[in-house]
């Protein structure tokens, strides 16, 4: 059957009105080219499925019209209506009462229009049946306003719906499921079929949109589902880039991040709605790999809650928190480390797969090429708080803590630990808060993973003259320095403000990063632990004012949390060296991660 649509718009041009009662100058208008090759080639193709196809020059705009026609009014409306239900001609066809046509084109020798009102039936002059010669390409320029189309856009029935859906192609069918999909209304498998599962999800779609939830898409609601998906499209710009200097070809982002900078071993790639990529690129092989793989959790944009996987020759990291969702991969290739990351902002995930999908399927190498090792040192930001241009995770508090039992259990104070996500032992090692005691301000903690302290701490048996000298070691800078240091100080008195005998009034200026440190003697024995500031809020100490829960009290909170400490008296002193020393391999950082 060379013309499909034929019986269906002749049917109902019969049954919709007498088109010989009236005048026939209204056209059904599909579409406009801006060349006679074009045009001629397009109404072509329509005129071997469609009746009435007839092509126009568009008066002296240069353009040319493809058409069926003529009808009345009434009748070229509901041709349109009908060819639009069965999905047969454009969205944006529409009726054109045939104000700007001029010239006929097709077919050849045609002449279609109607009479001018200077002519009469007797003496229409006839038109030139010349055969168009073929037209040079000419740069486009804008056409002649045209009339103002009739708009029709109407709703389908169901039967309708079903009978517009029945000659969509498979891939167009595929397509629908593949967006339903995106949506979160489809899980089967794309095949094209409609079944209950697709019909139940076309239902959903409809019930989110406020439509009637009938289970088959109008023409209409296909296009506006095929619409918001094909837009969210739009909005990534994925496109494929290669970047000579990393060696590395890949699909990003393109119209929502751009080339920033080199810091080698990165390549940065950054926008305005804290989406990100970066490159990797550096000479190496295993060692290398794995290395990379230890520092990149360091960083910010690499949240520690996620999935972690390292192979021999590859690693991917997913990372996640309340601000950002990151992945990473690299692996050797080509005798170099290379990989990306892709950062996306918390809540827009459907963007965020669609991109990281495609960054997954196209990464590849261009060759053994790979950032120089001084990229990026001219515009580089020199800070400890930064590798190569990423920002370092920091914890939200960090305190000090000592090691006081087998396996590498942690005594703190209670404010280090107070509402945490997450606790962490040197940043690295996960551990739990199995005991705490308020009213003395300390708390214990145990690591998920035994431990192999370098030094325990024993508790000093004898109590300490007032005015006698002693120390307390701690990460007074927050763990920006590697190990604890010593803050040098006086025993003020044996008791606290109110006569507590289980504190220590201390005449040295500590800072918040040591609360939670231990209070050595010159023999480094523990002669208590430092408590925070945050102790007693109603009340505002000098700063040379510090408290110490004592060693006594300690003991016996140890003791009723079932963990044996050591003891010692006080001995002969250490030299400041040893005594620092002694101090740094009994002392711990805990971080707070909320």
């Amino acid at each position: 059957m060379t013309r499909i649509f034929s019986a269906i718009v002749m049917a109902a041009t019969m049954l919709w009105g007498a088109a010989a009662m009236a005048q026939d100058d209204f056209w059904v208008q599909l579409e406009a080219n801006a060349t006679l090759a074009a045009a001629e080639a397009s109404t072509r193709a329509y005129d071997e499925r469609l009746d009435n196809v007839v092509g126009f020059r568009l008066g002296a705009s240069g353009w040319y019209a493809t058409a069926l026609g003529p009808f009345t009014e009434q009748d070229a409306t509901n041709t349109l209506l009908t060819l639009l239900r069965a999905n047969a001609v454009p969205r944006d066809a529409y009726v054109s009462d045939g104000g700007a046509y001029s010239q006929q084109f097709w077919p050849v020798g045609a002449n279609t229009l109607p009479a001018t009102p200077t002519e009469t039936p007797d003496t229409i002059a006839e038109e030139p049946t010349e055969t168009p010669a073929a037209e040079p390409e000419v740069a486009l320029t804008t056409p002649e306003p045209e009339p103002e189309p009739v708009i029709v856009n109407p709703e389908e029935t169901r039967a309708e719906a079903l009978q517009s859906e029945r000659l969509l192609e498979r891939e167009a069918r595929e397509a629908l499921q593949v967006a339903l999909q995106f949506d979160g209304f489809y899980e089967s498998a794309i095949d094209g079929d409609f079944g209950p599962g697709t019909r139940n999800a076309m239902a959903q779609w409809q019930a989110a949109k406020g439509y009637e939830a009938t289970g088959v898409l109008t023409s209409r609601q296909r296009e506006e589902l095929m619409t918001d998906y094909q837009d969210v499209f739009d909005s990534l710009g994925l496109a494929s880039i290669i970047d000579r200097d990393a060696g590395i070809e890949i699909i990003i982002p393109a119209a929502m991040v751009e080339f920033d900078r080199y810091e080698a071993p990165f390549a940065h790639y950054e926008g305005d709605d804290g989406v990100r990529v970066v490159l990797i690129s550096q000479s190496g092989g295993q060692s290398t790999l794995y290395g990379l793989y230890d520092i990149l959790q360091s960083l910010e944009v690499v949240p520690s809650e996620g999935e972690r996987q390292r192979r021999e020759s590859d690693f991917t990291i997913n990372g996640a928190d309340s601000r950002i969702v990151s992945y990473t991969h690299a692996a050797i290739v080509d005798g170099a480390v290379k990989g990306y990351m892709l950062i996306w902002p918390r809540g827009d995930e459907k963007r965020r797969n669609i991109a990281l999908e495609a960054m997954q399927e196209s990464f590849t190498s261009t060759g053994p090429t790979v950032l120089d090792d001084n990229a990026g040192l001219d515009v580089a930001m020199q800070s400890v708080d930064l590798v190569s241009g990423l920002e370092i995770r920091r914890a939200d508090r960090a305190r000090t803590g000592f090691y006081v039992g087998s396996g590498g259990i942690v005594l703190t104070t209670a404010d280090a630990v107070a509402g945490c996500s997450q606790v962490t032992l040197d940043e690295s090692y996960p551990a739990q808060v199995t005991a705490t005691d308020d009213t003395l301000g300390v708390a214990l903690l145990t690591p998920e993973q035994a431990l192999a302290p370098l030094a325990v701490a024993a508790l000093s048996t004898s109590e300490p003259r007032i005015q006698s000298e002693l120390a307390v070691a701690g990460f007074s800078f927050g763990g920006r320095l590697s190990s604890a240091t010593l803050t040098f100080g006086k025993l003020a008195d044996v008791r606290g403000l109110d006569g507590e005998d289980s504190v220590f009034r201390l005449d040295l200026d500590a800072q918040d990063g040591d609360a939670g440190g231990p209070v050595l003697d010159d023999s480094g024995a523990v002669l208590g632990m430092l408590q925070s500031d945050g102790t007693d809020p109603a009340r505002q100490f000098p700063d040379e004012v510090s408290f110490a829960a004592k060693a006594s009290a300690l003991a016996a909170f140890l003791s009723e949390n079932g963990v044996d400490v050591a003891a010692m008296d006080s001995a002969q002193a250490l030299s400041p060296h040893a005594l620092s020393v002694k101090a740094a391999d009994m002392s711990v950082l805990v971080s707070c991660w909320e």
